[in-house]
């Protein structure tokens, strides 16, 4: 809880809804870790006050049980129920009551996370497709999607796959859905980022050097520009900087080759960019909870 006379929204400004969560009433039920970007939580709570003020990351979220009593401080009048669905944007503010038993899944997804995933699906600026905001909405996918986690095991190598590939593809569909011509033709005018062409250009150069020992320098090279206008304009463009979307695709990058390639862990961290396996080891388990031995043999 916050402590006396303080301003949740203050109090929990740039905080991540987990870390809110975690230091709040609610109960941990289980998690899982899904990849660079994307974490998956089930929750149960009580007569609790979480504030959710911009944590920097989208959140999904799905009420599997009660919820008749939880709302939001500003409209006490709208109230939750199970399988109610809500998209919570990364800036957005909640201020929750939650005056009854609730259990609920959160799919959190990271900056980097919806970008790649803009980039791979639609061959977008990130900055162009934007989360709506979607409070108490009845959704039968997101229901499904809910339904589903709920059902899996998620300590099981085979609950863990299904559980990814349901937020996989369920990620997917909120970046179709948010992909409106609108939103594009808005981002055309917002000065700062990327050409789009440019923006293609260097994407495709870190995939093709992610082994290689590069520098910012170079990538800015390989843009014309400078590095600091480079770093700036890469951040606007894709809304992390170029140092965090490089770490997460030489992640995306191990997890591929530990799937499918029969080399040693001191090859495939040196395919993906890591200096040696332990630093593979150390960064894999950050992202995945699990070490790549262990997640090639859940595999096998």
């Amino acid at each position: 809880m916050n402590p006396a006379g303080q301003n949740p929204s203050a109090t929990n400004a740039g905080r991540p809804v987990f870390e809110v969560l975690g230091a709040s009433c609610a109960e941990l039920e289980r998690e899982c870790l899904l990849g660079p970007g994307l974490h998956l939580a089930q929750w149960h709570n009580d007569q609790d006050a979480p504030t959710y003020s911009a944590p920097g990351h989208h959140t999904l979220s799905v009420y599997l049980e009660g919820g008749f009593s939880t709302f939001l401080e500003h409209s006490p009048n709208q109230r939750g129920a199970p399988w109610k669905a809500f998209l919570m944007p990364a800036e957005g503010e909640y201020r929750w009551i939650v005056d009854g038993p609730l259990r609920f899944i959160h799919l959190y997804i990271s900056s980097f996370a919806w970008a790649e995933r803009v980039v791979r699906v639609l061959d977008a600026e990130p900055r162009a497709v934007s989360l709506d905001e979607a409070l108490y909405a009845d959704d039968r996918k997101l229901t499904q999607w809910a339904a589903c986690l709920a059902r899996a095991g998620w300590d099981t190598p085979e609950g863990r796959l299904a559980a990814e590939a349901a937020c996989h593809q369920t990620l997917d569909s909120l970046v179709l859905q948010a992909a409106r011509p609108s939103q594009r033709q808005a981002a055309d005018r917002v000065h700062g980022g990327l050409a789009s062409a440019t923006r293609r250009r260097i994407l495709e150069w870190i995939e093709a050097h992610l082994q290689d020992d590069f520098t910012l320098s170079e990538l800015a090279a390989e843009a014309a520009l400078s590095e600091f206008h480079f770093a700036r304009m890469f951040r606007a463009s894709m809304g992390v900087t170029p140092h965090a979307w490089i770490a997460q695709r030489c992640l995306q990058r191990a997890r591929a080759l530990l799937a499918n390639q029969p080399a040693g862990i001191e090859q495939i961290a040196a395919a993906s960019g890591f200096a040696h396996a332990s630093h593979l080891n150390r960064r894999f388990r950050e992202a995945f909870g699990i070490t790549p031995a262990r997640y090639r043999a859940e595999l096998r």
